[in-house]
């Protein structure tokens, strides 16, 4: 074989190997995900990119609603209130939770918050990690109520 051929058949090997590397990759992050990713949401609720996967649907019989949210780097929720508060699991990554009138803390794996009722507060990824929740809101007394965005100097702030 030539020396131009053999060139090319090395950098095609070289390139079929690297998909397969970078498929088995993407591959062992799905798996590594406690639920699915979920859908990117699309409405005014979030600054960044944020995305959702409904767990559990709330119904007549169970008025709660679980659903896994992830946030990429700097992504976050409006200031928000729920009638009967809310939980959230802390999954994976790093995040922000504050509510109004308290400074903002570090939420990582395995914290869990209990939002009181009618509070306003937001929650979201640090700058620098993606974060994932699951969140639990129970939806018996009404919806959630969506307030202003966090600005960034409110989310920049420095934790105390």
């Amino acid at each position: 074989m030539n020396l131009k051929f053999r060139a090319i058949l090395f950098l095609m090997i070289m390139s079929i190997l690297a998909c397969k590397n970078e498929d088995s990759t993407i591959s062992e992050i799905q798996q590594s995900l406690v639920f699915p990713k979920g859908q990117k949401i699309k409405n005014s609720n979030f600054t960044g990119t944020a995305y959702l996967e409904m767990l559990v649907d709330a119904d007549s019989i169970n008025q709660n609603s679980v659903g896994s949210v992830t946030f990429e780097p700097g992504a976050r929720t409006n200031w928000h209130s729920h009638p009967n508060g809310q939980i959230i699991l802390a999954i994976d990554g790093e995040g922000y939770y504050q509510e109004k009138g308290s400074p903002k803390r570090i939420l990582r794996k395995g914290e869990t918050v209990k939002c009181p009722a009618n509070t306003p507060h937001w929650h979201g990824a640090s700058a620098e990690s993606q974060f994932i929740q699951v969140a639990i809101t129970s939806r018996r007394s009404g919806p959630t109520e969506w307030l202003d965005q966090v600005s960034d100097r409110e989310y920049n702030a420095s934790l105390k």
